[in-house]
């Protein structure tokens, strides 16, 4: 009976391999933890600049009419979101997200300017792609979109006046 007894204790100490975790002798942290943590590493980093790259675009956009500046910075909004608190905190308090994005992100609408800026950049690119394409269901896809690009635009995402202060 006491082997018996012996058996199921030193059974029930033992440890299912899935549970067995090694240990790196420097950081005391298992090296499943230590690619966790590597892997956010580079996202942050990732994201980081990729939201510096985006706002710079942004920033020239805002003085060369070629270049949009909404989406530029909705992406680096993004990219900073997912970065970094403090970056995301430093983009909103920009002149530039208060007087191109502010709106659209407290209530979803955008001046008539920004919209009609955004459209024909928009537009442009999606028609070089629907010539590029020799394909028919990538011309009608792409026709598609910019279909629901103008609906959305236009139904939508509600058009404010330049000095109208958005309402919450």
């Amino acid at each position: 009976m006491m082997e018996q007894e012996q058996k199921q204790v030193s059974q029930s100490e033992q440890i299912s391999p899935a549970r067995v975790v090694v240990f790196n002798d420097d950081t005391g942290q298992s090296s499943r933890q230590q690619a966790k943590l590597t892997f956010g590493f580079i996202k942050r980093v990732l994201f980081t600049a990729l939201g510096f790259i985006f706002f710079g675009l942004g920033a020239v956009g805002a003085f060369l009419p070629i270049l949009p500046t909404t989406p530029f910075l909705l992406l680096s909004i993004a990219c900073f979101s997912r970065s970094s608190q403090r970056f995301d905190n430093w983009v909103k308090n920009t002149k530039l997200y208060k007087k191109y994005l502010e709106s659209f992100v407290q209530d979803r609408s955008m001046t008539l300017k920004t919209k009609i800026s955004l459209c024909i950049f928009a537009s442009t690119m999606l028609i070089i792609a629907f010539i590029a394409v020799d394909n028919l269901h990538a011309r009608i896809l792409i026709a598609a979109v910019i279909l629901f690009k103008y609906w959305y635009f236009i139904f939508r995402i509600r058009t404010i006046k330049g000095d109208e202060v958005p309402q919450k």
